[in-house]
């Protein structure tokens, strides 16, 4: 049986994708340096991922890892996670496994951002800790490759699934939602609603990432669905479940200063490669709100 190594595997993309690969009869090994029901391991430290590849033999090798803030005092330790976790695992896949296919996550926040839909060929900006961190991995990725490891690099945009932590804007929107249909009368406190993002199923992006690493043609691109909406949309969707008008729950103010106003990818690479999103807007705020009839 294949194997497959993921790291970072606390989140929600480690769920879908150890469920995925479930599905497509490969064992799954997920480590994570959080809690939880998977080994600990911390991919910043070296010899435990050494240990792991030359264990498992993996046929593929996920790297997830990271803190998701662009904050600047989280700066070593995206720098860990993201940048010295890449070299250590492929470092480890060149000593170990060198057929394996490594797949390293990329971010749109990683581009130069000039609110047009951004592709693989794009030039990078580091406006950011963890941009920058990103895009050392990426260049880490592309030197090992130069050595003839098969290492892939997804670039992904916003996405959701009801596994997203309470801290994310739209997991924060559909729970309070569904605390006032059932009697709250909380506030909820937002910024600017008119920045624009993708909103993309979680599930949809791994069968995206999974459909990149199965071909041996593209070996980086953008995954994402292409298509914004705004917070102000995300409120309008959530709400209307529960038949009640926003405006009356939320209060604006200026505290909240967004990163970017738009961001968006365009994915016709992917979409060569024969991989779309099946989860649409609409179906992805009734699974974030647990609406019956809704995919899990």
């Amino acid at each position: 049986m294949q194997i497959a190594l993921i790291f970072g595997a606390g989140g929600q993309d480690g769920h879908y994708l150890a469920d995925l690969c479930g599905k497509q009869g490969i064992k799954s090994v997920s480590c994570s340096s959080s809690a939880g029901p998977w080994l600990q391991c911390n991919v910043a430290d070296y010899g435990p991922v050494e240990d792991l590849v030359r264990t498992h033999q993996p046929a593929y090798i996920f790297h997830l890892a990271a803190n998701s803030t662009t904050r600047h005092d989280v700066l070593f330790e995206n720098h860990s996670a993201i940048s010295t976790g890449t070299l250590n695992i492929l470092e480890s896949a060149r000593l170990h496994a060198p057929r394996a296919r490594i797949f390293l996550t990329g971010s749109g926040v990683q581009f130069k951002n000039r609110e047009r839909p951004i592709s693989e060929r794009d030039e990078f900006e580091a406006t950011s800790p963890y941009a920058l961190a990103r895009i050392h991995s990426i260049y880490a990725g592309r030197y090992y490759r130069a050595l003839g490891l098969r290492v892939y690099a997804g670039y992904l945009f916003h996405h959701e699934s009801p596994l997203r932590k309470p801290a994310h804007v739209s997991k924060m929107i559909a729970e309070a939602a569904l605390r006032i249909a059932n009697g709250s009368d909380e506030i909820i406190e937002l910024g600017d609603l008119s920045v624009e993002k993708e909103w993309t199923f979680a599930g949809d992006i791994v069968e995206g990432i999974f459909t990149l690493i199965n071909q041996d043609r593209v070996f980086e691109a953008t995954i994402g669905s292409g298509k914004v909406y705004s917070i102000r949309n995300w409120l309008d969707a959530c709400f209307a479940l529960i038949k009640r008008d926003w405006r009356d729950h939320v209060n604006l103010h200026d505290a909240y200063a967004p990163e970017y106003r738009r961001l968006v990818c365009d994915p016709a690479t992917m979409h060569k490669l024969g991989w779309q999103p099946t989860v649409g807007f609409d179906e992805l705020a009734r699974m974030m709100m647990g609406t019956a009839g809704a995919r899990t």
